[in-house]
């Protein structure tokens, strides 16, 4: 165990010592041009490749990718650091403390009865940090970025919710609203406008994701590997059809309909 802190420590001071020199004088021009708003797009775009890389299941990749969220968080604690502001040591030393405080379930004498608790306990912490910093009470479904995909922010809204005790009773309750919003969409089709519609449609969307919370499926990892799908046996309908000396616009729907369901068969 000593040795792989030593290792883990010599790695993680060599990273530091590589950012410091990128930023130093006669360091690299471009990486001494960033600042922490710079630096948000690659921010976004290293953790959407650190997801693609776990769902792909290629180790070497998702390791890569890793590293370089993690350069990431070096460069800018680097350029807090240089802002007076605060640097790397402290980063670590408040993620510490806040996992050690909010987990008094493993760091303390509070026990719980499973992962529901966990998240409860969690939310309660959060709520005594925000008044003993004297910041104004947060909704219980506040801090859930605006920006985040919005299938995981209604899976994160309802946790939250859930947290506080509004949430439905079991997943069969949530399978009944999902069947009462598709009905309401149905009858909206019908007679309803386009707001109407899409007020609609994201009812049963919503609700759908609620179920994925209950059924502990990720809203968001079950349309991505429905998309992967997608893209799969639809390149297969199109190899198919080249075979043919066809393209898709050439066909017609019988046509690419047989080969989907070839495509179910041969490519998942």
């Amino acid at each position: 165990m000593a040795r792989a802190m030593s290792v883990a420590s010599g790695a993680m001071q060599r990273l530091l010592d590589i950012m410091d020199r990128l930023r130093d004088p006669g360091g690299c021009p471009w990486d001494r041009e960033q600042t922490l708003r710079s630096l948000t797009p690659y921010l976004l775009e290293e953790a959407h490749e650190v997801i693609e890389a776990i769902e792909a299941g290629d180790a070497a990749h998702h390791k890569e990718e890793l590293g370089d969220l993690l350069f990431q968080v070096v460069f800018q604690s680097r350029i807090a650091r240089e802002e007076g502001k605060f640097d790397f040591a402290q980063v670590c030393d408040a993620i510490s403390a806040k996992l050690t405080r909010r987990h008094p379930h493993v760091f303390g004498e509070v026990s719980v009865s499973g992962s529901r608790e966990v998240v409860q306990n969690w939310e309660r912490i959060k709520a005594e940090e925000r008044r003993e910093k004297g910041l104004a009470e947060r909704s219980a479904i506040g801090g859930v970025p605006v920006s985040l995909p919005a299938l995981v922010r209604a899976e994160r809204l309802t946790e939250k919710a859930a947290a506080v005790g509004f949430d439905w009773p079991d997943a069969k309750a949530v399978m009944a609203k999902v069947r009462e919003e598709l009905s309401e969409l149905e009858q909206t089709l019908e007679h309803g406008g386009a707001l109407e519609i899409e007020h609609e449609l994201g009812d049963l969307i919503f609700a759908v994701a609620n179920l994925g919370r209950f059924v502990k499926v990720h809203p968001e990892e079950a349309l991505r590997a429905t998309l992967r799908r997608f893209e799969a046996r639809f390149h297969y309908i199109e190899a198919q059809l080249r075979e043919r000396g066809k393209s898709p616009r050439e066909s017609n729907l019988a046509e690419m309909d047989a080969l989907w369901d070839e495509a179910k068969g041969s490519v998942g």
